[in-house]
């Protein structure tokens, strides 16, 4: 297993290691877009962010930011230990389908009930996720979720070798 060296945050910047466990959800200050098959398909002011330890933030968006017919219902679910079972759905622009790419959690359990129906999706399955204009990097691995942008610092879990972390 890969050893972890917190990476010191510089001015205006935070360390995903001072992030809690469990989980703290905070509302995000900025507007955030999503693009897939050359198009905005979400933009909102109205986004919150889970912030936990080892993890770049997961950005949720409310239902209405996204254009009608971009979330389409997908089979299957996960548990988060935290937020309780999670829904999937594809995520479609025109022609372009990414199967999977967005999550929600209709009923989460309690202390996470600011979420209920608010969606995130994967950013490395979209052309392109920003915050506040900045265009972000998606989280390593095909588990998580995270955001990275700027502002963010690690290392962060998701990687080869950070399963244990």
């Amino acid at each position: 297993m890969a050893k972890r060296q917190r990476i010191e945050p510089g001015p205006g910047q935070e360390s995903v290691w001072d992030y809690p466990r469990p989980p703290r959800v905070e509302p995000v200050h900025a507007r955030v877009t999503i693009e897939l098959g050359g198009r905005v398909i979400a933009d909102t002011t109205s986004a919150v962010r889970v912030l936990e330890t080892s993890h770049p933030p997961a950005i949720y968006l409310p239902p209405e930011a996204f254009v009608e017919g971009a979330l389409q219902p997908a089979e299957g679910s996960s548990f988060c230990e935290f937020k309780g079972r999670a829904g999937y759905s594809d995520v479609v622009s025109g022609d372009v389908r990414a199967p999977k790419a967005a999550w929600h959690y209709a009923a989460p359990s309690r202390g996470f009930e600011s979420i209920a129906g608010f969606v995130s999706v994967y950013p490395g399955r979209m052309d392109r996720c920003t915050i506040d204009g900045e265009t972000v990097q998606p989280q390593e691995g095909d588990f998580y979720g995270g955001w990275i942008t700027a502002n963010i610092v690690g290392p962060f879990k998701g990687g080869e070798g950070t399963w244990g972390w």
